[in-house]
């Protein structure tokens, strides 16, 4: 496509702008804490804006889902979140923020040892590698200037993880404050024009499949079922666990995860009703992870459609810095630390762990170039073997024996790793593997997890003395 000169005034405004507010949080040698916490120091307003937006990254995914199922998008991507945000925010968040532990593989090592920190660090670096949003930003960069879905890929790479590596976990609290305005003001801008030249809701419905106003979207409820189990994510992301680290007082990480449930809502709402006005004023979109870009070109001035389309790319840049500075942690901080390279510096490990992540996600990416499907991989292979030890974690103390959670941290991976192989060798592709049992592989993984926290809870260690 070709684009009016006009569209491009905004995003190139909004990118000069990261640069400088990533060169502006630059300091000398910073510690480990300045560099990944910013020093525990998050204010409310702050610690809301830089939450809203990395969780929210998935922008061009939403808008797929949405454009093919409708209401569906909101009991998918919406609700379960929600649940189990507001979960996190009254019973791990305050706890998180009274411990001195900088990240999830330092809390379990605390606790259960180094060999557990070292596995568990493994398991956080590939959740958080940036791929499923570098695909993102990679098509629509390649939308919006032709060029190769491989180029955009990298360059969206390399200036994603410049201005991180300048100033650390400041530098992306900074601009995840311009990045929170501009993804609302964005689809505020193209919902106004919507009500204004075709109607509100009720218009709209008339335009509308039936199945896109059914909460399942005609989807199975063990599809349903299967996104809820991966919103459990929630529970164990490194990204909330890094806020709530970095808040300036335990009540501040509480308060900060409620008001950021209420813009998320918002947010759901904004993005399901563009979604579903995509869907009615182009039903033959052949693309419809482009659904939100497509419908801004076709109804929005150059000018709006450039200020439409930066708040895109911030909504999915936003996730991109935070996820490579997340996994750049794990690799740099806790899984090379300070044994493996004692003559560098803290903030020069998780530079390292930059370019490993850099390297790695943007081999990935070209790999699945389906932001669905490596969320789907990502979550099904990694939450069960880290969920249970990181919240017994937080008791401080160990509450079962280490081998058992060295157990778990293996086979909670090995087993739903195994069940996704046999099901994509049975039909040879992702996208619609055959399961053993026609179980996900979400199922069996957590199925393991809880058989080794039983036994482990049968053969916990008996109280001290003092203890009873």
């Amino acid at each position: 496509m070709e684009f009016h000169p006009n569209i491009f005034l905004v995003p190139g405004l909004y990118l000069s702008l990261l640069l400088y507010l990533g060169w502006k949080q630059r300091r000398g040698r910073e510690s480990a804490e300045t560099f990944i916490l910013g020093g525990r120091a998050l204010t409310l307003p702050a610690f809301v804006a830089t939450l809203v937006t990395t969780w929210y990254g998935g922008i061009l995914g939403v808008g797929e889902f949405t454009y093919l199922y409708g209401l569906s998008n909101w009991f998918v991507f919406g609700l379960p979140y929600y649940v189990f945000a507001a979960l996190y925010a009254w019973f791990v968040a305050p706890r998180i923020r009274d411990q001195t532990c900088l990240t999830i593989p330092d809390q379990i090592g605390s606790v259960y040892g180094d060999r557990a920190k070292r596995l568990s660090s493994i398991w956080t670096f590939f959740m958080t590698l940036p791929a499923p949003y570098m695909v993102m930003i990679g098509f629509l960069v390649s939308w919006m200037t032709d060029w190769p879905l491989g180029l955009s890929i990298l360059l969206g790479t390399v200036f994603s993880m410049g201005y991180v590596s300048l100033g650390g976990f400041g530098a992306v609290v900074r601009t995840d404050k311009l990045q929170f305005v501009l993804m609302f003001l964005g689809f505020a801008v193209l919902l106004g024009m919507l009500f204004v030249n075709v109607g509100g809701p009720s218009a709209l419905a008339e335009k509308l499949p039936d199945s896109h106003l059914d909460p399942t979207g005609g989807n199975s409820y063990s599809f349903i079922l299967a996104w809820w189990l991966i919103a459990i994510w929630t529970l164990v992301d490194p990204g909330f666990h890094q806020r709530c680290a970095a808040s300036s007082s335990p009540e501040t990480a509480r308060k900060g995860i409620l008001v950021a449930i209420g813009f998320w809502f918002l947010f759901d709402l904004m993005t399901t009703l563009v979604g579903l006005y995509a869907r009615a004023l182009l039903p033959d979109l052949q693309t419809p992870a482009l659904s939100f870009p497509a419908l801004a070109v076709e109804v929005l001035p150059p000018f709006l459609v450039g200020l439409f389309l930066t708040g895109l790319l911030a909504t999915i840049m936003s996730t991109i810095d935070s996820f490579f500075l997340l996994s750049a942690t794990s690799f740099g901080h806790d899984l090379l630390g300070k044994d493996l390279l004692q003559k560098v510096s803290p903030a020069a490990r998780i530079r390292i762990g930059l370019l490993v992540t850099a390297c790695l996600a943007f081999f990935m990416a070209l790999a699945i170039p389906s932001v669905v499907n490596l969320w789907y991989v990502i979550g099904t292979l990694l939450i069960p073997p880290v969920l249970w030890p990181f919240l017994m974690s937080l008791s401080g103390k160990p509450m079962v024996r280490v081998r058992w959670v060295l157990t778990n941290l293996v086979l909670g991976f090995i087993v739903p790793l195994g069940w996704l192989i046999a099901g994509v060798f049975r039909t040879g592709s992702l996208d619609n593997p055959t399961y053993p049992l026609g179980l996900q592989p979400m199922f069996p993984g957590l199925t393991v997890s809880a058989i080794v926290l039983f036994i482990a809870w049968i053969d916990r260690p008996e109280p001290e003395f003092s203890e009873l």
